[in-house]
């Protein structure tokens, strides 16, 4: 009993002594794996490792013995063949671990590449001829620090709702298109989302702080209208109203027609166009989203000037009649540009780039890297169709044109 007592006792010594001893030749095997790996991307042989361990743990317990003379009185070989195999154990793992790092660890790391992290292909999904991703929440909706609480119903809602995203953007351009969506889909105040590359979103979502209100230009009044709705009339349609011989033109604030039953989805919602009461209320977490009108009788909300407001508050009905707005200019120059193979995209001026400080006449931009600059941000203020004496500062933002590939090459330099 005395025998087996002394073993285990011994054993256990054996253990600490190898713990001590193996730090340093555990941080040398992950080290040196690690540096092997990264820097030729080959791994050091099994031997190798077990000299280079057994070889600094006799330094280093030489040392601890130089310090610690009991540790030279207590030693046997079970002690030492004990001590042994956990230094070799150690050094083994963290050499496979160093190595598994330098494998992995890209060569170059930039704040630009972290950004443009794509997602994994477990969770690319493959609709046609491209690829799209399926984005859950998990966790619970958390509601943003100096807002109120986020409304029960409406945080359901947001949960129930099915995201999907073209699968060859990066993570960061999804989260910037999911923060949109959820403000503009739900009306929210403000939203942050981070995403990984599982597709597994956390959201940070703050409730709409107002309804009609903040949508009604300064000087004008909100005023519902019973008529007869035409089909697809959504938040920001050109409309005239009709009501008792007087005509006011104004612009939909919310618009809703058909029946009254509550939709049970988003996409319902959507298709119903259920919108907040005149009255800036809403009626359910549905109404928040915005969406277009099916047509038939229903009711609308206009903003208008204070003259028109009073006659149409007084009327019992009216009609209503949308007004073409015309072609958007804006849309039309980016189709033109996409036809002619062109790419539209905003950068921002790095510190350490080369073109900080300087003019666009001086960086010769046309022809150093076959973009145009459009237009300038500096200090809040934009500029467009700048000068080739406008110059470029740390911080500025630019929207540049060019094909792909060079607005890629140059948002490497400008960065």
């Amino acid at each position: 009993m005395a025998v087996e007592s002394g073993f285990a006792v011994q054993v256990l010594r054996g253990i600490y002594l190898g713990l001590l001893a193996g730090v340093v030749p555990v941080l040398v095997s992950f080290g040196f794996g690690f540096a092997f790996k990264y820097v030729t991307g080959l791994t050091i042989p099994a031997l190798g490792v077990v000299v280079l361990a057994v070889a600094v743990a006799g330094i280093n317990g030489g040392l601890l013995a130089f310090t610690d003379q009991t540790i030279l009185q207590s030693a046997n070989s079970t002690t030492v063949l004990t001590a042994l195999l956990v230094i070799l154990m150690m050094s083994f793992y963290a050499h496979a671990q160093g190595d598994k790092l330098g494998g992995t660890l890209p060569k170059r790391i930039s704040i630009k590449s972290l950004r443009e992290r794509t997602f994994s292909r477990d969770v690319v999904e493959l609709v046609g001829t491209r690829g799209q991703v399926r984005v859950e929440i998990v966790g619970d909706i958390a509601d943003m620090e100096g807002y109120p609480p986020l409304p029960e119903p409406l945080r359901a809602e947001i949960r129930e709702t099915e995201w999907t995203f073209p699968a060859d953007l990066p993570v960061g351009e999804i989260e910037t298109r999911f923060e949109d969506r959820l403000r503009s889909e739900f009306d929210l105040a403000a939203a942050d989302v981070t995403l990984d590359e599982q597709a597994r979103a956390t959201v940070v979502a703050a409730p709409p702080v107002s309804g009609v209100s903040k949508r009604v230009p300064s000087g004008k009044r909100a005023v519902s209208v019973e008529a007869l709705v035409p089909t697809g009339v959504a938040r920001g349609d050109t409309v005239t109203v009709v009501a008792d011989g007087t005509t006011a033109a104004g612009t939909v604030v919310s618009a809703k027609s058909g029946s009254e039953k509550k939709p049970e989805t988003p996409a319902d919602n959507a298709a119903t166009g259920d919108g907040p009461t005149a009255d800036g209320g809403t009626e359910t977490a549905s109404a928040m989203v915005a969406g277009t009108t099916t047509g038939g009788e229903g009711r609308v909300t206009v903003a208008v000037d204070r003259a028109a407001a009073t006659t149409l508050l007084a009327a019992d009905g009216g009609t209503v009649v949308v007004r073409s707005r015309g072609t958007r200019r804006e849309f039309e120059l980016v189709s033109l540009l996409r036809r002619a193979g062109h790419r539209l995209r905003r950068v921002t001026v790095g510190t350490e780039s080369e073109i900080a400080g300087r003019t666009l006449a001086e960086s010769d931009l046309r022809t150093e890297h076959g973009v145009v600059v459009l237009a300038i941000r500096h200090d809040g203020a934009w500029t467009m169709a700048p000068r080739g004496t406008a110059r470029l500062e740390a911080g500025d933002d630019a929207f540049v044109v060019g094909s792909r590939d060079a607005l890629d090459a140059f948002a490497e330099v400008v960065a």
